[in-house]
């Protein structure tokens, strides 16, 4: 049986992110999915917990009708301030893997310079399909919710994940003085 990791922070979990799910669910037998950064929440670039990241992906994948759920796992992983030792702590937390996808160039390379297979996952419509692009887009009151699979959109709604956002972004803001 062929394992492989798909690694990212998922801040939010969108439609690039599914699209990448079923992409390495074509290449191997089982996919561990590694939310990364998973002690960072509410800050401008990992506004979501640990757990509520991984509520949105669960619900994401349930709600597909072309995943089966029992080929994936939703691992959360820490960063550790050493990169190297980064994939070290990775292999300690998630069952063995022989390929590691992503779609961020400096994971892959950590990855193969320890001699893993690697694969950057295509891109489905990046120019508006990234995290960034909708936690910039909840935090300008623009409509962000097309960009995520529906039941992660519910998800946000329900923790009031956009008042979040916002609130991160304005505490953030240039000119912003604590008070």
């Amino acid at each position: 049986m062929t394992t492989g990791l798909f690694i990212g922070r998922f801040q939010p979990f969108h439609k690039g992110h599914l699209a990448t799910v079923k992409f390495a669910l074509g290449k191997v037998d089982q996919l561990v999915i590694v939310v990364g950064s998973a002690q960072k929440s509410h800050e401008p670039r990992n506004p979501f917990t640990a757990g509520e990241r991984i509520r949105m992906i669960k619900e994401a994948l349930d709600a597909d009708s072309e995943i089966d759920i029992r080929r994936i796992l939703i691992i959360p992983v820490p960063d550790v301030d050493v990169h190297s030792m980064w994939t070290r702590q990775v292999d300690m937390l998630v069952p063995e893997y022989k390929v590691v996808f992503a779609n961020d160039p400096f994971t892959l390379l950590l990855f193969r310079e320890r001699g893993v297979e690697t694969v950057e996952a295509p891109l489905y419509k990046r120019e508006e399909m990234s995290a960034t692009e909708v936690r910039k887009r909840m935090a300008a009151g623009e409509k962000w919710q097309e960009l995520v699979p529906g039941p992660v959109a519910e998800v946000i709604k329900e923790m009031m994940g956009v008042e979040r956002v916002k609130s991160i972004a304005d505490k953030h803001a240039p000119g912003h003085h604590k008070g």
